[in-house]
C-alpha cells in the first residue's frame, strides 16, 4: 500500500526535521530569535483585515509654513505649549464635522452609520523591555476638544508608565481585552469582523478616524500608505523644505507629505475630493492660529 509508506515517511521527516535541516545547512547561519511584544499581534490581525477594505488612497502635500509659525509664535508667548501633531489633529477634526460622512461606518449591505462624536486612534510610541512599542491611543469626542486638551492627552499617555497588560493607553481593558492574545488567529480574526459588523462597539473601542504619524518618529522623505480598519486614516510624514512658486516668485517653503485613506463604500470620489480641498485650505491658511495668537 503506497499510502501507508508514504505516511510513515512523512512521520519520519516531522520526527527527525531538526536534525536533517541542521545537517544539510552550512555553519553559518548564525542568527538572533527575538521575541516581539504582544501588542504586535493586534497589529498583524488589523493588516490582515485592513488589506480587505475598500480603501481610496490620496497622496497631498501641503504648505505648513505659516501653520508652523503661528504654532511657534504661540509657544512664546505661552507657558502651555502645543504641538504640531495636535494642531493637526484639530483641524482634521474641525473639517470632518463639514463631511461627517467620510467617518461613517457601513451597517448591512445599504446603511451609513454616522456618529456625532469623532473619536480619533492614534499611535503613541512607549519602551517595553528596552524596545519602542507602538500603542494606540483612542482620544474621544476629539472634535469638541481644544488643541490644548488634545496636547495634554497625547502627552500624558507618553509620560504615563506602560505594562505589558495595557492594551490600549489610558483605557482600562476589559475581560475579552485581556484574553485576546491568547487566541489562535481565526478567533482574533473573527473579533475584529464582528467589532466592523457593530459600529457603535467600533465606535466606541477604535473610533472612526484613524492618525498615524511617522514624522513623529524621525525624517520620512516622501509619501507612506498606512494599513487600516477604520473609515478614514491619515498618514502624516515627515515636513520638509522645498522651492514652491508663488506668485511667480520661488520660495523656500516647509511642506507636509500626507496620505489619505477612505472607505469607498462609505463615501464617494466627488465628497472625497471636495474634504481634501478643504482640509489642504485650513491647513495651509492655518486654521485657528490666528484666533489663539
Amino acid at each position: 500500500m503506497n499510502w501507508r509508506k508514504d505516511a510513515r515517511w512523512i512521520k519520519f521527516c516531522e520526527k527527525h526535521k531538526a536534525n536533517l535541516i541542521s545537517k544539510n545547512l552550512p555553519q553559518m547561519t548564525k542568527h538572533t530569535i527575538q521575541k516581539f511584544p504582544k501588542s504586535r499581534i493586534a497589529t498583524i490581525d488589523i493588516c490582515g483585515i485592513g488589506k480587505r477594505k475598500h480603501h481610496v488612497t490620496g497622496l497631498i502635500e501641503v504648505d505648513v509654513t505659516k501653520s508652523r509659525e503661528g504654532i511657534r509664535e504661540y509657544n512664546r508667548q505661552h507657558k502651555n505649549k502645543i504641538s504640531f501633531n495636535a494642531w493637526m489633529i484639530h483641524v482634521i477634526c474641525h473639517t470632518l464635522k463639514n463631511h461627517k460622512t467620510a467617518t461613517a461606518y457601513l451597517k448591512g449591505k445599504n446603511r451609513l452609520m454616522i456618529f456625532d462624536d469623532i473619536n480619533v486612534s492614534m499611535i503613541v510610541e512607549k519602551e517595553l523591555n528596552g524596545q519602542k512599542v507602538p500603542i494606540p491611543l483612542l482620544i474621544e469626542s476629539a472634535d469638541k476638544k481644544s488643541i490644548d486638551e488634545i496636547h495634554n492627552q497625547i502627552a500624558d499617555a507618553k509620560n504615563k508608565a506602560f505594562t505589558e497588560k495595557d492594551i490600549v493607553l489610558q483605557k482600562k481593558a476589559d475581560r475579552l481585552e485581556r484574553i485576546y492574545y491568547l487566541l489562535p488567529g481565526f478567533l482574533r480574526g473573527y473579533v475584529w469582523r464582528f467589532m466592523l459588523r457593530h459600529p457603535k462597539l467600533a465606535h466606541k473601542k477604535m473610533g472612526n478616524v484613524a492618525i498615524t504619524s511617522i514624522g513623529m518618529m524621525g525624517q520620512v522623505k516622501g509619501w507612506f500608505i498606512p494599513i487600516s480598519v477604520h473609515p478614514i486614516c491619515f498618514g502624516l510624514s515627515s515636513i520638509v523644505k522645498k522651492p514652491v512658486a508663488i506668485e511667480n516668485m520661488v520660495e523656500i517653503r516647509e511642506m507636509l507629505q500626507m496620505s489619505i485613506l477612505v472607505d469607498h463604500d462609505v463615501i464617494d470620489g466627488v465628497p472625497m475630493a471636495r474634504f481634501i480641498s478643504e482640509l489642504s485650505w485650513n491647513i495651509e491658511r492655518g486654521l485657528i492660529m490666528d484666533k489663539l495668537s
